[in-house]
């Protein structure tokens, strides 16, 4: 591995995004320069898997450096129990894997989502990746604004 000689700059890392669900978790990862957000594959509690050494691998697949987990809020800004679990696994995320997550409002990501996939006949795990995607291209679109 190089260092970075002058004039070059490293790439921020990339950034994966959750929307989670109580059995299904959207995925969603950018490219290491942060402009695009790429769905994954949803991951399925049901299949016994466990969620934090899925995402161990993720983070090592894609050299993520960020978690974004959506944080959905009521319709006027209010906590609810989903508030309070996406809180919670943000918590565990940065004590579990070592990294920096930030929740971010998914208020109505969900149904865009499924205005996106309307007559496409999709799987509800295409749902969840819309969702991931729509949840991490918002971020990283305020991340460029915030650049400027």
């Amino acid at each position: 591995m190089t260092e970075a000689g002058a004039g070059e700059q490293r790439s921020p890392g990339c950034i994966l995004a959750l929307d989670p669900g109580e059995r299904r978790v959207g995925l969603a990862v950018s490219d290491p320069e942060r402009r695009v957000a790429l769905g994954l594959p949803t991951f399925e509690a049901a299949h016994g898997r466990n969620f934090v050494d899925h995402l161990r691998n993720l983070l090592q697949a894609y050299a993520v450096t960020k978690i974004v987990v959506g944080q959905p809020l009521g319709l006027h800004g209010r906590p609810s129990a989903q508030t309070r679990r996406a809180t919670a696994l943000a918590r565990r995320l940065r004590r579990d894997l070592g990294l920096d997550v930030e929740l971010w409002d998914e208020r109505l990501t969900t149904a865009q989502a499924e205005r996106v996939l309307r007559g496409e006949g999709a799987p509800r795990g295409a749902r969840d990746r819309v969702a991931a995607v729509l949840i991490l291209q918002s971020y990283l679109d305020r991340l460029r604004v915030e650049e400027h």
